[in-house]
């Protein structure tokens, strides 16, 4: 009997740990794993703001694939997908090669949202992978430096706009107000001419997330010196130049920054809509199992996938705890279709959120309980050192992990 070919698309958190419990679940005839990556590593998407602000060294963020997955077991191609194709079960990566499945699993992540927003594509840059980070930091480093360069008359070589207060945005805020002081010993800029913008279109930060968290996340970044434009959407983005307002009416206000970092969302991977998926933002709405509809070889997990809350009646936000509980669903459920057996239902369980302010600080809710403060940047470590443990790589807490 042909042994079946199961191909997972993207390394992210869904991928990478699908095809961690795929090797351990399956015996080695029972299937072929392919694993089909941009690059030969996998990187710490929850951790990007780190190193943009300069606070993490990037290599820390990066783990190389092949020391997480056996390679005996999963076969590691390095590539980039163009599309699927579901009717003939390929998939064809932008150098013409194809690979042939019986099963796939789409976790190809997402891209950021414009919006539409005029030039922001163009002209932000965005907390989206090892190299945007790293272009991040040196291009703050460089501003600093360019502001003594230029006789320190313009402020705008120290002016840093944020938009968007979601995690990404506030984490990042969180981190370059602790880098701020180091920044400004190290260029000989005084504190006072360094400006931090936040611009977000709803009225609060963190929205959706609990009043009284949020409260507090804005309290202290404000206390830090973060200036909040809070029911303000970004109208566009010039080279150098934010414009942007409520967003009912004409009225529009700029402001000159040599750094516009873009945070204020994410869409799916293009890749499902060149495949003919339906969607929404590149997001498909998955079947309980986390199959596409219609498709009963295709599963999709993470940042390409939308999965209904019941209680809200919307689809949960895309967030790397919900995209590694689809994987442990989607190794499960592979394993019982090539056994002949039933899939199961997949129902996400919260097991909390939590924001990084900083080095000490941050805010959350774990187990139904709000945490505040170093108790918050304790409990954000533990998370993110959880996820070497679920790849069952224990050695990655020492050499990697937060403590």
């Amino acid at each position: 009997m042909k042994r079946p070919n199961i191909v997972i698309l993207g390394a992210g958190f869904g991928g990478l740990i699908t095809a961690v419990n795929l090797q351990k679940t399956l015996a080695a005839g029972d299937a072929n794993i392919t694993l089909i990556n941009k690059h030969d590593y996998h990187y710490q998407t929850t951790w990007l703001h780190e190193p943009a602000a300069g606070t993490m060294n990037p290599d820390q963020a990066r783990i190389y694939i092949n020391d997480i997955v056996n390679p005996s077991r999963v076969k590691l191609v390095k590539g980039i997908v163009d599309r699927v194709d579901t009717a003939a079960k390929q998939v064809t990566l932008e150098d013409g090669s194809v690979v042939e499945y019986d099963y796939v699993v789409i976790g190809l992540g997402g891209v950021p949202e414009t919006f539409g927003i005029p030039g922001l594509k163009e002209h932000a840059m965005t907390i989206s992978s090892l190299n945007s980070v790293r272009k991040i930091k040196e291009h703050i480093e460089y501003s600093f430096a360019q502001y003594k360069t230029n006789g320190s008359s313009d402020n705008s070589f120290v002016t840093i706009v944020v938009g968007g207060a979601g995690f990404t945005g506030i984490e990042f805020l969180g981190e370059i107000v602790n880098r701020i002081p180091e920044l400004c010993k190290q260029y000989d800029v005084p504190r006072e001419a360094v400006r931090i913008v936040n611009i977000e279109a709803a009225p609060t930060v963190l929205p959706g997330f609990d009043p009284e968290l949020t409260t507090y996340a804005q309290k202290w970044l404000e206390r830090n010196g973060v200036e909040m434009k809070l029911g303000n959407g970004i109208k566009g983005v010039e080279p150098g130049v934010v414009t942007f307002g409520p967003l009912q009416g004409d009225t529009t206000e700029t402001i000159r920054a040599n750094t516009i970092i873009w945070t204020g969302g994410v869409s799916g991977s293009p890749i499902i809509e060149k495949s003919g998926f339906e969607a929404v933002r590149n997001r498909v709405m998955v079947e309980a199992d986390n199959r596409a509809p219609g498709h009963d070889n295709v599963f999709i997990i993470g940042d390409c996938s939308a999965v209904m809350d019941p209680a809200s009646n919307r689809p949960y936000p895309p967030t790397a705890q919900i995209a590694t509980q689809q994987a442990h669903n989607v190794a499960k459920n592979i394993a019982a279709l090539i056994n002949g057996k039933s899939t199961s239902k997949f129902t996400y369980e919260s097991k909390g959120t939590v924001a990084s302010l900083g080095h000490n600080d941050g805010i959350g809710i774990v187990m139904g309980k709000k945490i505040f403060g170093r108790n918050a940047s304790f409990m954000k470590k533990v998370i993110d050192n959880k996820h070497f443990i679920e790849l069952k790589k224990y050695g990655l807490v020492l050499k990697k992990g937060k403590f």
